[in-house]
């Protein structure tokens, strides 16, 4: 799981401009940089131009996935990140990122013009939300039900596989009557019955 771009696009009026972005490029060669973040910033623009305000959406293109997020104010955030990021977390970082330039920057700064502005949280977001599941607390609660349901499904197995053994152990014993035999064969049946999936 990968994002490599994080902007807040002006998208109306019309042609889109970015106004700030942080991109994350180690992934690529040196000499692949610069041409890589170029693409980043038009494919983002084109996406911002096309979102509507008020609207989320996810465009998946090639190897990238685009998030985006159009808000009234005539701005867009726009996320790439790789196919495996989760939608979810990506939206909630759209939404904390155009909460944060809304707040840092009114509407007189970027409104007009071409304005060179920076919104610092955007180098913490990018590398701290390269691992969803350390910096969203629904992914990690996630991660934690699953490793839970795993050790559960190991204690189910164990479990069974002791009430076989304790199975076959009845039938082999010599020591045990058939009457002791057929009442754990009942007690079982009974406690079978009884349990509430």
């Amino acid at each position: 799981m990968k994002i490599y771009y994080i902007g807040v696009i002006r998208n109306a009026p019309k042609p889109a401009y970015e106004l700030v972005s942080v991109k994350e490029l180690s992934s690529f060669s040196f000499f692949q940089r610069s041409t890589v973040s170029e693409f980043l910033t038009l494919f983002s623009g084109t996406v911002a131009e096309r979102i509507g305000p008020a609207s989320r959406q996810d465009i998946e293109e090639q190897s990238y996935t685009f998030h985006a997020y159009g808000r009234s104010e005539g701005i867009a955030a726009v996320i790439i990140s790789d196919h495996e990021y989760p939608k979810l977390v990506a939206h909630k970082l759209l939404s904390q990122v155009v909460d944060d330039f809304i707040t840092l920057h009114p509407r007189s700064k970027w409104a007009e013009g071409a304005p060179q502005l920076e919104l610092p949280v955007l180098g913490e977001y990018i590398v701290k939300y390269q691992d969803p599941k350390q910096a969203d607390s629904i992914m990690r609660i996630q991660q934690e039900l699953d490793e839970t349901k795993i050790v559960l499904h190991k204690t189910i197995e164990s479990v069974l596989e002791r009430g076989e053994k304790i199975d076959s152990l009845v039938q082999r014993s010599e020591g045990l009557s058939s009457a002791s035999k057929m009442f754990y064969t009942q007690a079982k049946k009974q406690n079978s019955c009884c349990i509430i999936s």
